[in-house]
């Protein structure tokens, strides 16, 4: 009974056992007799510990002696040791690259350090291998090699990402500058796989006629998913090979472009939670900074839909440095869209948020400086009766900040250009803070303006002074009529009161 129990349990596992490692499969493995595991495609050889027979621990082969069920878990593969390449004949190079490669595809668990340690050391020398073959020009590799390489790639990025830190606390109000990054305790592994696919985009031996074959629309729009990881070191390397991709696959730059708008809508519109919005803006800016003119209505309405509404988010503050880049870029290209900009960003100007207010103040002076007289026109009104308002603001940082634009020599240009309009509107301004500002900086900046305004243009300074002094004076006869309405009535009701007494 013994010698047949023995017998029955070396047969062939089943596809379906549970102890298959991960990557194993997609791997090309096959199972053998006695745990041996080859691949015959490249006769890569990983050999498993052997499973256990249930016949030691069952005497006499009773109900419970089942074949089918070990006493114990499978133990990780162990990788059998490859050549260097320098060791090998040049023509088989590129059947070793394939081997290498197939042991790279397996997956481990990086959350336990100790698990399986040395099966991942030998993986990351063999990455460290792959990265030097690459680098180094050694030949062009061929189709097959290229279509395992992106597989593999793909094998060992794209994976579900952690839950959002305010997925795990509930802390939707929690400020997105003062939380700790998250690192990825797998991120030293990560790094050399994406060190390996920026290698091999990178490569003048990539022909980019067979990469895009592989680099297609499913993986960059899987590579964008990526950069919702909460890990900067990741979306760093992530910007910088999606950047390369745009670079060197025209044929996939509109395709990018819309995937990037379309994460734009939903940030805005749906989740406002996204952790890669500033990496994005980063690589359109350097997109726009390529633009021909004249530009295409595309770009236009990407600027209108996608980069202006990107203001409105609470986490501004964020990425607020990459969008002002993009904007500014725009209106340096094309200072026709001067007006449309200003305009979106009084739009979406902050009510309460003083710290966004500081932002949009700086933003604003950067896009003033490049625009133009015809532009700066059109939109003078509305933006200086905003700038009068963030002048007479309680909160000294955004009234300092307005007062500094009058530091800039090109947009004090514009305004002495159209003095005539601007000096009403915002003297009263001027005025208020001369009587009554509580803050001595804003005090005294709100005085150096003033003068300036009156060393431009003394008599529409006077005039202005004349038209502000005539305005206070017909408000305080209002306040003094109302005061003595209020008194007749108050006397109305005593008298009609005190009648009421007497009856």
């Amino acid at each position: 009974m013994l010698n047949k129990i023995i017998k029955r349990g070396s047969r062939k596992v089943p596809k379906s056992d549970a102890n298959e490692p991960y990557g194993a499969t997609t791997a090309g493995y096959r199972g053998g007799a006695g745990g041996a595991q080859v691949v015959s495609a490249s006769n890569v050889t990983v050999n498993h510990a052997s499973r256990t027979t249930p016949s030691s621990s069952v005497p006499g082969g009773g109900a419970n002696s089942n074949p089918q069920v070990s006493s114990g878990a499978a133990a990780a593969p162990q990788i059998e040791a490859l050549p260097l390449f320098r060791d090998v004949p040049v023509p088989e190079r590129q059947t070793l690259f394939l081997r290498k490669l197939q042991i790279c595809a397996m997956v481990f668990d990086f959350s336990d350090t100790l698990k399986s340690a040395r099966q991942k050391e030998a993986k990351r020398q063999t990455l460290l291998e792959l990265i030097d073959f690459i680098q180094s020009g050694s030949g062009r590799i061929t189709e097959p090699v290229q279509e395992e390489l992106v597989r593999t790639i793909s094998v060992n990025i794209f994976r579900c990402l952690p839950p959002a830190s305010h997925e795990n606390t509930g802390s939707e109000g929690a400020d997105p500058e003062e939380e700790d990054p998250y690192l990825d305790p797998a991120w030293p592994h990560l790094q050399l796989v994406y060190e390996l696919l920026l290698r091999y985009v990178v490569s003048s031996d990539t022909d980019t006629k067979v990469a895009k074959r592989y680099i297609d629309h499913s993986f960059v729009l899987r590579l964008l998913d990526l950069f919702d990881s909460e890990d900067p070191r990741e979306r760093e390397y992530l910007k910088t090979i999606l950047h390369r991709v745009y670079g060197k696959f025209m044929v996939h730059r509109p395709f990018i472009r819309k995937a990037i708008n379309n994460i734009f809508y939903r940030f805005i519109f749906e989740t406002e939670h996204h952790s890669g919005i500033a990496e994005l803006l980063e690589i359109l800016g350097s997109i726009i900074n390529g633009f021909a003119l004249p530009m295409k209505e595309e770009h236009k309405l990407f600027l209108a839909r996608a980069l202006l509404p990107l203001h409105k988010p609470k986490s501004v503050g964020v990425y607020h440095q990459q969008l002002s880049y993009c904007i500014t870029q725009f209106v340096e290209k094309d200072y026709k869209l001067a007006d449309t900009v200003i305009r979106g960003l009084l739009k979406y100007w902050p009510v309460t948020n003083c710290q966004k207010e500081v932002l949009f103040l700086g933003e604003l002076e950067e896009v003033l400086e490049a625009t133009q007289p015809a532009e700066f026109q059109r939109c003078m009104v509305p933006l200086f009766k905003q700038i009068a308002r963030c002048l007479n603001s309680s909160h000294f940082q955004v009234a300092e900040r307005a007062l500094f634009l009058w530091n800039n020599d090109h947009i004090v240009s514009l305004i002495a250009q159209n003095r005539s309009i601007i000096f009403p509107i915002i003297f009263e301004a001027l005025e208020k803070n001369m009587r009554g500002h509580w803050n001595p900086a804003v005090h005294g900046l709100t005085a150096n303006v003033r003068k300036m305004f009156l060393e431009m243009d003394s008599e529409l300074f006077e005039e202005c002074q004349r038209q502000y002094i005539e305005k206070v004076e017909k408000a305080k006869t209002l306040e003094e009529q109302r005061e003595l309405a209020w008194r007749r009535l108050e006397a109305v009701v005593a008298a009609k009161a005190q009648e009421k007494t007497w009856s």
